[in-house]
């Protein structure tokens, strides 16, 4: 009775066929199932991937597979694919198209033996918290600059120093967790790119009243890292010091009166001079709580560092607005200064919740005189 019989064929997928998903947070990939007939979208089996398919954009090309279940049966057909996270809005990339918008002409008229210090802080770029998400920090951070604007046609500088006090990526790999990659909107790559495209706009805003300086230092997020630890040399292998060079090849070929300032190569921080005043910038990751900046500060002196004839230290990193006296010049002219600047960031939740304490966003300015010490004066903006 079964001698003609056969049994039913071996039902095989394609070779390394397995069905599964790899999501990093900003990009994955993704391999479906074996479908019989075409699905119109892939949004139920995100959703079973624990997935929200309204947060994800699938990037062409897809690529498929098919294969027979059975001699004479249907076909099933596997859909393999890339997503990422959408932007949240963000038109990227956009450091070249602000590139080629076209530069005001000056309007510097008569100077004053003043200069302008102007302090963007922590906005890691690319993060989401309770302060909203990327469209959000964009809006924040223009209107500081249309603030930041008025000063400076006001003021009527001889010189303008921006000054990008770290962080300002929130980068993926700042800590060994999967925190970030929960809390990021952007990839690394856009984060840079929009980051760029802000610093790049505060430059060509500034650039009309007054020669500028735009300087970048060593940062935690932005350092090269590898499971939160650094790699490399942190005057050179950082995103914020990228972004200077990106701004170097665009303002050189703007013909914008831009000049640049970094730290050496094994440095993560530098000084400066403007008229009787020394100004040391650093991140102020170096230290874990703001207390000790000044005991890093007096010991860097008598290590004889970059920092040594600073009578005005400028960190970040802590995210608030401090002012302190320290001590006196080397002249006794006036009191040393430290000045720890506000943050732009969409809000570190984390540290509200652990410590309680949270402060409001806002971009720091400062003014120097040439013949006067600085005497503590600052601007939120």
């Amino acid at each position: 009775m079964l001698e003609n019989l056969e049994p039913a064929k071996k039902v095989t997928s394609p070779p390394n066929f397995r069905p599964g998903v790899e999501f990093d947070g900003t990009e994955g990939t993704a391999t479906t199932p074996g479908y019989s007939s075409e699905p119109e979208n892939f949004d139920e089996f995100l959703r079973d991937a624990g997935l929200n398919p309204d947060e994800i954009e699938v990037i062409p090309p897809v690529r498929t597979s098919r294969w027979q279940q059975k001699e004479g049966g249907g076909w099933l057909t596997s859909y393999r694919f890339i997503f990422r996270r959408k932007a949240a809005g963000v038109d990227l990339p956009l450091l070249m198209s602000e590139a080629r918008r076209k530069v005001s002409k000056p309007v510097r008229g008569d100077r004053k033996e003043k200069a302008l210090i102007v302090c963007p802080a922590d906005l890691q770029v690319g993060k989401t918290g309770s302060r909203g998400g990327v469209p959000e920090l964009i809006e924040r951070v223009l209107k500081s600059y249309d603030r930041i604007e008025e000063q400076m046609k006001s003021g009527k500088y001889e010189h303008i120093y921006l000054l990008d006090m770290g962080d300002i990526i929130e980068s993926t790999s700042n800590k060994a967790d999967y925190n970030q990659l929960e809390s990021n909107a952007l990839s690394p790559m856009q984060q840079t790119d929009l980051a760029a495209s802000l610093m790049l706009e505060l430059i060509k805003r500034a650039v009309k009243y007054a020669p500028v300086t735009y300087g970048s230092i060593a940062s935690n997020h932005c350092q090269n890292r590898f499971k939160g630890q650094q790699v490399g040399k942190p005057g050179l292998d950082d995103w914020g010091i990228v972004i200077l060079q990106q701004m170097r090849r665009i303002t050189v070929e703007l013909g914008l009166d831009v000049t640049y300032l970094i730290p050496e190569p094994d440095d993560e921080g530098f000084a400066f001079r403007y008229g009787v005043n020394t100004i040391g910038v650093m991140h102020g990751h170096q230290v874990s709580r703001p207390d000790l900046i000044k005991r890093y500060w007096q010991q860097s002196s008598f290590g004889n560092q970059w920092s040594q004839a600073c009578d005005l230290m400028l960190t970040a990193h802590f995210h608030h607005l401090r002012v302190e006296e320290f001590g006196q010049r080397f002249d006794g002219k006036g009191s040393k200064f430290w000045v720890q600047c506000p943050t732009s960031d969409t809000g570190s939740d984390w540290y509200r919740r652990s410590y309680g304490e949270d402060s409001s966003t806002g971009i720091l300015t400062l003014e120097l005189d040439k013949q006067q010490p600085f005497s503590g004066t600052v601007f939120k903006l």
